[in-house]
């Protein structure tokens, strides 16, 4: 069984186990985010203004129980099992 798991405010939470949880742009489920091919903004090339800014780095946008997160890619784990 998938499980998709990320770190938010210093807690590790099971994505997968909130029916209302929706990652990326399109707001998709954990679960079909991860077979559609796990999309995260990470630009090849960055615009100039962007280069020494938090808004240039990769990221990836996640609804979980009513808030929603903006975080980097490094603070989620696939678990496959």
């Amino acid at each position: 069984m998938l499980k998709i798991y990320a770190c938010l405010a210093g807690d590790w939470v099971c994505l997968t186990d909130d029916p209302d949880c929706t990652i990326g742009e399109n707001k998709k489920s954990p679960s079909v985010w991860w077979e559609e091919n796990a999309s995260i903004y990470s630009p090849g090339k960055r615009p100039s203004d962007l280069l020494d800014s938090f808004y240039g780095l990769d990221y990836v946008h996640i609804s979980y129980k009513g808030n929603d997160w903006r975080i980097n890619p490094i603070y989620l784990q696939i678990v496959n099992g």
